[in-house]
């Protein structure tokens, strides 16, 4: 997969050196690009220039890629590039980073995003799951379909513990896609059960987050964190 980034500082590097571990094509856009930069990720491509101009876009080829991601520092970088790949040159997917939460309402499909990432909000939900049992928090929001995937952490007093997952009626338009369990994930099967302190991932729809809350949860008030 050709993959290009818009924005080469920590978090573009970051995303280019994952991306290029699991095989994928990178190119990087910065203006800003030295060589110091690029010697850290000299597995990837590199353009010098500015992203939002629709001259480097065109040298960036970015018809050519199936990603597009807006990583700058900059919210309203982000929604121009994610504009133009969308607008100009028909990419199938964007992702953009938004820096600041104020201005996540932007963050859609009428600007050409169809992914977005707030850091500020996914810090905050990682760390709510992290410190409580019981509260279902919504890790990350899809912008297509009013997906979102959310975790829950089964409680010992659960009546699902040791429940076998196929015995299990979900809500609708609720997939369970993956158990972390001793730090460890992996794909749940029908013939696995739930234990207490399981990690639950599921993706689901904003209008099933509560039902599902009282189902595996029932004495937690239901609270979810945006990402």
């Amino acid at each position: 997969m050709r993959v290009v980034i818009a924005g080469a500082g920590s978090v573009g590097r970051s995303i280019a050196r994952e991306l290029l571990a699991s095989g994928h094509q990178v190119l990087l856009i910065d203006k800003d690009a030295d060589d110091v930069q690029a010697s850290r990720v000299p597995e990837a491509s590199w353009l010098l220039a500015d992203a939002c101009e629709l001259s480097a876009l065109e040298e960036a080829r970015l018809e050519e890629s199936e990603v597009v991601v807006a990583a700058t520092g900059d919210d309203k970088a982000n929604l121009v590039v994610s504009l133009l790949a969308k607008t100009e040159f028909g990419v199938p997917r964007t992702v953009a980073r938004v820096n600041n939460p104020k201005n996540e309402w932007m963050f859609d499909e009428s600007w050409g995003v169809d992914v977005a990432v707030s850091t500020p909000r996914l810090m905050t939900a990682l760390i709510e799951e992290a410190v409580s049992i019981g509260d279902l928090v919504r890790i990350f929001e899809f912008q297509q379909g009013q997906a979102s995937m959310v975790e829950i952490t089964l409680p010992d007093r659960s009546e699902f513990v040791g429940r076998r997952i196929g015995d299990v009626t979900w809500p609708e338009d609720t997939v369970l896609v993956a158990i972390i369990r001793s730090q460890r994930p992996f794909a749940p099967t029908t013939d696995d059960a739930m234990e207490a302190g399981d990690e639950l991932l599921f993706i689901t729809t904003s209008d099933q987050e509560s039902q599902l809350q009282r189902l595996l949860a029932p004495d937690v008030r239901p609270r979810t964190a945006n990402a």
